[in-house]
């Protein structure tokens, strides 16, 4: 299926960029090719595609197309994971909605130029989209000001309406049968983390969120942030949903002090939008905990340095003691 194509929203290169991808060149099948041709021009000819570092759940590619005299990139992810498509079928579709939702309202994001979600065209569910000016910024010149940045891009997402978005915030794991993590010494306090998770869900505003905001998925020019990438889980629900989520990578990046400096900033962005609630701090960290923690690939794809299983579960128990203190400040008792 497709959406607008119009070319206007390309980003354009010149003979040198396609020269300097022309050595890392990959192929395409030829039917996948031919798709992404339509999805762009049907004039276009591909000339180098290129993959993209920091993804594990979808193969995404930088693909290059020559239109007459002009050179063109655009982006096209390949969804693989059998498991994820088992349990989202409508991946493709989610990420396409998610664009057209995030462009209309004036997030920068990619803008969607097609979308096919039944895999009949080279055996996987395609979404095709703009390129984004910018690069991942792991190690940021000035930390407060890289942190503000985040910061104030994730505020201006949580300040679109998304009434009428029709995918909705639901955690990742179910804490029914959730196991105190044998990895940690402080049982006592992650069963209290956990009795808080398993607890109410705060009534709080609901928002547009990206529903994966964290480093790796956004781009800057220099000191700026240019854009975010990554919407394919986007949805409607509590800010502090994106906000723990963020604070988790952050803790397990640069340690807690810098979640705590992200929300801090955040808090001075969003204003009277934003209520902090500690449990969506509970949920996010328990969202990623399946086991001994381990360090992230796209974290050292994406060039940072000095990551390593023990930093990770020193990190991750930091980061909930951390949080068990603000829940028990909040009144929660778990």
């Amino acid at each position: 299926m497709f959406s607008g194509t119009a070319v206007t929203g390309l980003v354009r290169r010149g003979e040198e960029k396609l020269m300097n991808h022309s050595h890392v060149n990959e192929s395409l099948p030829a039917e996948v090719e031919d798709w992404v041709k339509r999805g762009v021009d049907s004039r276009a000819e591909v000339v180098a595609v290129r993959r993209l570092q920091g993804g594990v759940s979808a193969i995404v590619q930088l693909v290059t197309l020559r239109i007459g005299e002009d050179v063109w990139e655009v982006v096209l992810r390949r969804f693989h994971d059998k498991e994820w498509l088992e349990n989202e079928p409508d991946l493709a579709r989610h990420e396409a909605a998610s664009l057209q939702w995030a462009v209309r309202t004036g997030v920068r994001a990619p803008e969607i130029l097609a979308y096919e979600e039944s895999g009949q065209v080279g055996g996987m569910p395609l979404v095709l989209m703009t390129k984004l000016e910018g690069t991942v910024l792991l190690q940021p010149r000035s930390m407060e000001r890289w942190l503000d940045g985040l910061a104030a891009a994730l505020a201006s997402i949580h300040a679109v309406d998304a009434d009428g978005f029709p995918w909705t915030y639901r955690p990742y794991q179910r804490l029914e049968a959730f196991m105190t993590p044998d990895w940690s010494p402080y049982t006592a306090e992650w069963e209290a983390i956990i009795r808080i998770g398993r607890g109410p869900r705060p009534s709080v505003r609901e928002c547009f969120l990206h529903r994966d905001y964290h480093p790796t998925n956004v781009l800057w020019v220099e000191d700026e942030v240019s854009g975010v990438v990554d919407w394919v889980n986007a949805c409607r629900g509590p800010a502090g949903a994106d906000v723990g989520h963020c604070r988790w990578n952050l803790a397990m990046l640069f340690g807690v002090a810098a979640a705590d400096a992200f929300l801090a900033a955040y808090e001075r962005h969003a204003g009277e939008r934003f209520r902090y609630e500690p449990y969506f701090d509970v949920r996010a960290l328990l969202d990623v905990q399946y086991g001994p923690p381990e360090v992230y690939p796209g974290w050292t794809a994406l060039g940072m340095p000095g990551l390593t299983k023990k930093l990770m579960a020193e990190r991750t128990n930091d980061l909930m003691l951390s949080i068990l203190e603000r829940a028990r400040a909040a009144g929660l008792t778990g």
